[in-house]
């Protein structure tokens, strides 16, 4: 209201200004309004000239009012407000349903890690029983994965397989020459029997064949076959061997290795051969007898050192004594045995620095 009456005395004060303006020119009576406007601004009035604040209130009042902008635009300002809070509203449910399959998702990928670690730690613990469970595999061969690098895997007490030091076969070569006590041979003409077992011709002689070495008494078990021959002489070879086993009364060890050549027939090895089963793990038991010194060369230098059987379990502390003087076979009979195992040697084993004796 302050303002409409500050805005009329400002209206009435313009218009006594253009009335003085035009009174040259136009002498026109100013009506009473007039006069008492005029009167108050020159502070003229008399007692008789009051203005009429209440009639020009009146006539402020009465004119048409002005829209206030404020007011005009509050329902804009609110509508944009709630559509601001609709959309934090509708912004907020998003975030959560995220969150939630983020979550989910989380206890998903967990979920599948902690079952595969399971199965890791399961297939571990199998792994390592598998490892640590005893072995007890029988069958072995000359090749392929049943072959000597695999022979301690096959089975647990055949471990010396690989891990022995003084196994055989061996290289004998830098051996120390020295006078060897002689080997004194006990061998007589003896029942025997025969078997194919699958990894050579085995021949199991009667009781009572014995050599003797170093004061102590050896009894013959058996003897059989390998081609090539296991053992080498300063790198040499030859094309088969004869291996005669041994057994002392406290069940020590001894082989008598002797070595075959190509040459004449040996009467020893022909009589096997004509006795031969005819399947394998088949015993034959011939009525006649053999002598095992037909398998003995004439002179009786020898080679002597420590090792190891040559098949599993690999068994040390065995007395080997390798002939130097070879016998012979006729091509025949080395063909015979070739058809029936070509290749049935154990290859040759590190030495370790063991000492080597050579007769003189």
């Amino acid at each position: 209201m302050r303002h409409l009456i500050a805005l009329l005395a400002c209206s009435l004060v313009m218009a006594s200004a253009s009335a003085r303006d035009s009174a040259p020119h136009a002498a026109k009576p100013a009506d009473g309004k007039t006069a008492n406007v005029k009167a108050i601004l020159e502070g003229k009035a008399n007692a008789s000239v009051k203005p009429d604040i209440k009639a020009l209130a009146a006539q402020a009042d009465a004119r048409p009012a002005k829209p206030e902008p404020a007011k005009a635009a509050a329902p804009a300002a609110a509508d944009e407000e709630q559509s601001e809070v609709d959309l934090s509203v509708r912004i907020a449910e998003r975030l959560a349903q995220l969150r939630e399959q983020q979550a989910t998702r989380a206890a998903a990928a967990a979920k599948a890690k902690k079952a595969a670690d399971a199965k890791r730690r399961k297939e571990a613990e199998a792994a390592i029983a598998a490892a640590n469970k005893p072995k007890n595999g029988t069958h072995w061969s000359y090749e392929g994965e049943y072959g000597p690098a695999n022979w301690s895997n096959i089975n647990s007490s055949w471990a010396k397989c690989s891990t022995g030091k003084r196994q055989s076969p061996i290289d004998l070569r830098d051996g120390m020459k020295v006078d060897l006590e002689q080997i004194a041979f006990d061998y007589r003409p003896t029942s025997f029997s025969e078997i194919d077992n699958g990894h050579t011709i085995q021949v199991t002689v009667g009781g009572g064949n014995f050599l003797t070495v170093g004061n102590q008494a050896y009894e013959l078990q058996q003897f059989h076959f390998h081609r090539p021959s296991e053992e080498r002489i300063n790198g040499r070879g030859t094309e088969m061997v004869i291996h005669f086993v041994h057994r002392s009364f406290e069940g020590k060890l001894l082989v008598l290795a002797v070595l075959l050549e190509r040459g004449k027939a040996n009467p020893l090895i022909q009589t096997v051969w004509n006795h031969l089963p005819l399947e394998k793990q088949q015993t034959v038991s011939p009525s006649i007898v053999l002598d095992p010194n037909e398998g003995l060369p004439e002179k009786r230098e020898y080679f002597t050192y420590m090792g190891s059987l040559t098949e599993p379990p690999c068994t040390e502390d065995v007395l080997w004594i390798v002939m130097k003087q070879p016998m012979q076979a006729s091509p025949a009979q080395m063909a015979l045995f070739s058809r029936l195992y070509p290749l049935n040697a154990r290859p040759v084993q590190p030495s370790n620095g063991r000492m080597i004796k050579e007769s003189n």
